[in-house]
């Protein structure tokens, strides 16, 4: 989650959730939180409309990025009622997730078993498909014609 989502959710200002972070920059390793890069800021500013960097207002600096780790960390740093209830929740959110995606990799799994059965009869499964197909093409041209005959 992005730094200025969170300080949104614990309401608090994006700068003071970020100096707050630095004062206990030793709770926070790498795989706890990182700033984004140059180009992944400048794709994220495209694409959800946050505003300049340069001249009045905006950011100045790279936004950064809190792991679920560093979403539970921030509760130490962060002491309020608020940022207590925001955490709790928010990793309720997280431990949601993994569950989905879990259950999307189950779903992946029997997929691919799936996958090796349809190959295994594939043969028989084309015919059935060609079967399929003729069935469903139109009727062909009738070969009779349409209005008065002469004799």
């Amino acid at each position: 989650m992005l730094d200025s989502d969170l300080a949104e959710l614990y309401g608090v200002e994006t700068s003071n959730l970020n100096k707050s972070v630095k004062r206990n920059s030793d709770r926070f390793p790498q795989d706890f939180m990182f700033q984004l890069m140059k180009e992944e800021a400048a794709s994220l500013r495209f694409q959800i409309g946050m505003s300049k960097t340069e001249g009045r207002g905006g950011r100045r600096y790279r936004p950064y990025a809190f792991t679920e780790q560093g979403v539970a960390m921030l509760s130490s740093v962060l002491r309020s009622k608020r940022a207590i209830h925001m955490n709790i929740a928010i990793m309720r959110v997280f431990v949601k997730l993994k569950e989905i995606l879990s259950t999307h990799k189950e779903l992946a799994g029997k997929l691919s078993e799936l996958e090796n059965k349809i190959e295994r009869h594939n043969e028989e499964i084309k015919l059935i498909f060609d079967a399929i197909r003729q069935l469903m093409a139109p009727p062909g041209p009738n070969k009779k014609k349409i209005g008065f005959m002469r004799e």
